[in-house]
C-alpha cells in the first residue's frame, strides 16, 4: 500500500525528462552508468531503472550508488521483471510509467557526459524538437573514437537520408524523443526480438515533425561487456532482425504508401548487408 501510494504521487509530477535504464548482468558497469546520470546538471529528471530479474549484485551496487545521492532519491525508481524478459520489454515496462515530456534511453553498461541532458533538452526549446539527436564515443578499454552525425534541417531529411539511407545510426542511445510520439503513434519495443529493436527509432523518427542535432558527443557506448546483447552472432539474431526489419517497413507502407519505395530498398540492404558480409 505504501508503494503503491509514493507510485502514485510520483506520477502526479510530470519531469522534463524520463531516463529509462535497463540492468541485466552489468555489475562492473552499473557504477559507473547510475553516478553519470545522478551527476546530470539537469535538476528535472526522473531515473527508471528496470530489474529484468538480473542474476548478479547489479540491483545492490545501484542501490549504494544512490545512497551516494540523497537528492535524487526521490526522482528513482527500481522495477522489477520476476523473469528475464529482454531489452525491449525491459525497456517497454519503463516506457509504461514515465511521466517525462521527453525518454532517454540509457543501456546500463554505458556511461554519459554531466551536461548531456541539459544541453539535449535545451535544444528541444529553440526548435520545438521532437527528437533531438547528438554524436557519442565508441568506448574501448584503453582508448574511445569520436563518432559524428550528419547535421540534417528538417525532421524528413534526418529519418529519408539519415536513418533509412544508411547515414546516421538509428541507436536509441544518442537521442532525446518526445515521449508524445510513443503514447500518440502507439509504439513499443518489440518485446522478445531484441536483435534490431533500435529500428523502433525509425518509427518514431517518421512520426517527428522537428529535429535538432548537438554537434557533440555526450554518450560513452562501451565495447567491454562479453554479456552484451550484441557482443553474439546467432541464428536467432537473424530471425529477430528480420522482425524487426519487417515489422518497421510495415509501418512505414501504412503510413506512406508506397512513397518510400526507393529508401525502404535501401533500408532492407543495409540490414543485410553485416549478413553478407
Amino acid at each position: 500500500g505504501q508503494n503503491q501510494k509514493a507510485v502514485e504521487t510520483f506520477q502526479k509530477i510530470s519531469m522534463s525528462v524520463s531516463v529509462i535504464i535497463p540492468v541485466f548482468k552489468v555489475r562492473n558497469f552499473i557504477e559507473r552508468c547510475a553516478c553519470s546520470l545522478f551527476e546530470q546538471t539537469l535538476e528535472d529528471v526522473e531515473y527508471i531503472f528496470v530489474d529484468d530479474a538480473s542474476p548478479d549484485d547489479s540491483i545492490e551496487l545501484l542501490k549504494e550508488c544512490l545512497e551516494r545521492y540523497p537528492k535524487r532519491k526521490a526522482q528513482v525508481q527500481i522495477l522489477t521483471h520476476e523473469q528475464n524478459k529482454g531489452l525491449p520489454a525491459a525497456r517497454n515496462t519503463g516506457l509504461a510509467v514515465a511521466t517525462g515530456e521527453y525518454v532517454f534511453h540509457c543501456d546500463s553498461d554505458d556511461f554519459v557526459e554531466k551536461d548531456m541532458l541539459e544541453e539535449m533538452y535545451n535544444a528541444t526549446k529553440d526548435r520545438k524538437a521532437d527528437v533531438v539527436y547528438c554524436d557519442f564515443y565508441l568506448s574501448f578499454e584503453k582508448n574511445e573514437r569520436y563518432m559524428s552525425n550528419p547535421a540534417y534541417e528538417t525532421a524528413e531529411d534526418m529519418f529519408k537520408q539519415g536513418l533509412l539511407g544508411g547515414n546516421m545510426k538509428y541507436n536509441v542511445w544518442n537521442k532525446l524523443v518526445r515521449r508524445s510520439l510513443y503514447t500518440d503513434n502507439d509504439i513499443t519495443f518489440p518485446a522478445g526480438h531484441a536483435m534490431g529493436e533500435d529500428m523502433t527509432m525509425i518509427r518514431l523518427a517518421a512520426c517527428a515533425k522537428s529535429v535538432a542535432y548537438v554537434p557533440k558527443a555526450f554518450y560513452h557506448y562501451v565495447k567491454l561487456n562479453a554479456n552484451a546483447y550484441s557482443a553474439t552472432m546467432s541464428e536467432r539474431h537473424k530471425v529477430d532482425i528480420r522482425f524487426n526489419m519487417n515489422q518497421t517497413v510495415e509501418f512505414l507502407q501504412n503510413r506512406f504508401g508506397d512513397a518510400l519505395d526507393r529508401e525502404i530498398a535501401f533500408f532492407k540492404l543495409n540490414t543485410k548487408l553485416p549478413f553478407l558480409i
